[in-house]
């Protein structure tokens, strides 16, 4: 095991455990595009106030099971997903939610920042609100506020509120776009590679957010750094995509586990950086 990763375990960064009552499971899930096998046979629960990471190479079906989650291959042509997907146990493709109340339920935020950069950072914020129907300008500045201080914003935006969006910088913009998420009071937040288009500093921001925020929301995070993993997660996704098993959970486990013992030897090889 490298140095760094290994002083992000020793330092007791990784705390991992389950709990009785998943927030979500997965049971058996396919996804597949116009035929072709991107994600096979996955199962495993999410548990609540956790974080849990999704590893493994590129092309093993990381974001595509996260963009699952949330129904964004509905936007896809020959996407198709089987399987359950259990949210407080209710399948989120046949169980009867509407897209829209999912997609607050379980937030999004995306590898790149993706404000809306003609819109103001006030109204950023505040967009899936409106979208929901919510006009009352009390209530939006409110949440607006409570999101900012939430995704550790608020000081350095709060007598800007009218800027554009665009006038962030990189690692403000991807906090402004946690602080979108937030704003809709969202269950579960899913982050693809949140810091990888950022610098060191704004990545270790991004991370003590994380940890300071799953107090109040569960979250999924897809990511390739193993010192980051190693550093924010509680639970640990390792995937794997062979010639005839694309998209293979090859094991589910605490962090900690996952990093000191884990059960099978292509996990050791792909932590170690043997492979990826």
């Amino acid at each position: 095991m490298n140095d760094s990763l290994d002083a992000a375990i020793q330092d007791g960064a990784v705390v991992g455990e389950f709990v009785t009552d998943p927030l979500l499971q997965l049971r058996k899930v396919n996804v597949s595009f116009s035929g072709r096998v991107a994600v096979r046979d996955v199962s495993f629960d999410v548990a609540p106030n956790k974080i849990t990471a999704l590893i493994g190479p590129s092309g093993s079906g990381k974001t595509t099971i996260l963009r699952s989650l949330n129904r964004l291959h509905d936007l896809t042509k020959g996407a198709k997903v089987e399987g359950d997907l259990l949210l407080g146990g209710v399948d989120i493709y046949k169980g009867g939610i509407a897209t829209m109340l999912l997609r607050s339920r379980i937030g999004m935020v995306f590898q790149r920042p993706n404000p809306f950069p003609t819109l103001s950072i006030y109204d950023n914020v505040v967009s899936g609100l409106r979208f929901n129907g919510i006009r009352k300008k009390s209530l939006l500045d409110e949440a607006a506020e409570s999101a900012l201080i939430s995704a550790a914003l608020w000081d350095s935006v709060s007598s800007r509120m009218k800027a554009h969006a665009s006038t962030l910088s990189g690692g403000e913009q991807q906090r402004l776009c946690i602080a979108r998420a937030l704003a809709v009071e969202p269950e579960i937040l899913l982050m693809d590679e949140p810091t990888s288009s950022l610098d060191p500093v704004s990545t270790q921001r991004i991370e003590e957010l994380m940890t300071e925020l799953k107090n109040r929301v569960t979250m999924i995070i897809v990511t390739h750094n193993m010192q980051q993993a190693a550093r924010v997660s509680d639970n640990c996704a390792f995937l794997l995509m062979a010639e005839d098993r694309a998209g293979e959970l090859i094991e589910f486990a605490p962090t900690s586990k996952i990093f000191h013992d884990p059960s099978d030897p292509r996990t050791v090889d792909y932590v170690n950086g043997r492979f990826g």
